[in-house]
């Protein structure tokens, strides 16, 4: 289970990950996708490509309109992964200790205590992350690349796994900071829910009827080092050279289009190859086919390409771009599964 140590030191380790098989991965995946399910009703799609972020390791942006179920699904994985959750609500007002934790005079040991802040967690809801001042915003980009922070010169691991779900609105924009492209580049995958459908809506308020009660939770299926096991479990999906190199051509393609001013970067080649592998893993198959490319090309890629600025009232956008060079760049063939020892 994830087993917190003293917190005053800002260490919390899970348990070594066991070693699991592909299959058995896969297996586990598909149930917290079907306990989170329970709780966010017909985004199965947008569940598994958040789900996908965390497999691989990263951190995932949500986009959306309010109301969409962001928070929800944030805080239903966090209990079907068996992680700690905290939510930090992000202000124009918000300093970076209020994140990270401070240094405080303790008058009875006559000491300075380290206080951690919301960032020591499993998973960190940091909702509306557009709202608050760059200097906050910089001090969780450390917390999410460098899976540590810096404190009055001290710096303190975080626990492990760490997650980082952020939210933004993607269309007002008063009193709002732009997470420039370099933080941007951070998240491996930026996703929208949108609207439900009629039945789907209808599906939500029977539940709330049904359930008589605003308050709902899923089932725990992982804990800490059952998801570190997960995760060690992607490491060895199969991943062809010419699904590879698909890849590769489809990320060099948005650098040469017309419309972008900057294209997207190796990193993004790397998070689209690692997500491509957890999909793989979530979808049952200890290989990746172009398919699984071709499904995390938008959010793997999208937030990635700066397009001229000349070019923004036409409404052109890093959406259009990928779609773009999706149907540019030949298609490898179909892939073989790879021999079994």
């Amino acid at each position: 289970m994830y087993e917190p140590d003293d917190p005053a030191d800002g260490q919390r380790t899970a348990d070594a990950p066991a070693t699991l098989s592909v299959e058995a991965a896969g297996e586990a995946a598909t149930a917290v996708l079907d306990a989170v399910e329970t709780a966010v009703v017909g985004k199965r799609e947008a569940l598994e490509l958040l789900l996908t972020g965390v497999l691989a390791g990263g951190h995932v942006l949500l986009e959306d309109l309010p109301g969409l179920g962001k928070t929800l699904a944030a805080r239903s994985f966090a209990q079907a992964l068996g992680l700690p959750f905290t939510r930090a609500q992000f202000t124009p007002d918000l300093l970076p200790a209020d994140l990270t934790g401070a240094e405080v005079f303790d008058q009875r040991s006559g000491e300075f205590v380290f206080r951690p802040g919301p960032v020591f967690t499993g998973l960190l809801l940091a909702d509306e992350i557009n709202r608050t001042p760059p200097k906050t915003q910089s001090a969780l980009l450390e917390a999410m690349q460098e899976r540590q922070v810096s404190v009055e010169g001290t710096t303190r691991p975080l626990p492990r796994p760490f997650h980082v779900l952020a939210t933004a609105n993607p269309i007002e924009h008063e009193g709002t900071y732009p997470l420039p492209e370099a933080q941007l580049d951070r998240f491996l995958l930026r996703l929208s829910f949108g609207y439900p459908t009629a039945e789907q809506e209808w599906d939500v308020v029977a539940r709330r009827i049904g359930r008589r009660r605003e308050e709902q939770s899923v089932t725990q299926v992982l804990d800490g080092a059952g998801l570190l096991a997960v995760q060690a479990a992607v490491e060895t999906v199969h991943v062809e050279d010419s699904v590879g190199h698909y890849a590769v051509q489809l990320v060099a393609a948005t650098r040469e289009h017309q419309h972008a001013l900057v294209g997207a970067s190796p990193r993004g080649t790397l998070a689209l190859i690692t997500c491509a592998r957890a999909l793989a893993l979530i979808r049952g198959r200890s290989y990746v086919v172009p398919e699984d490319i071709k499904a995390l090309a938008h959010p793997a890629l999208d937030h990635r390409v700066t397009v001229k600025p000349e070019l923004w009232l036409q409404n052109i956008t890093g959406h259009g771009v990928v779609e773009a060079v999706l149907g540019q760049v030949p298609v490898p063939a179909a892939v073989e599964p790879p021999a079994t020892s």
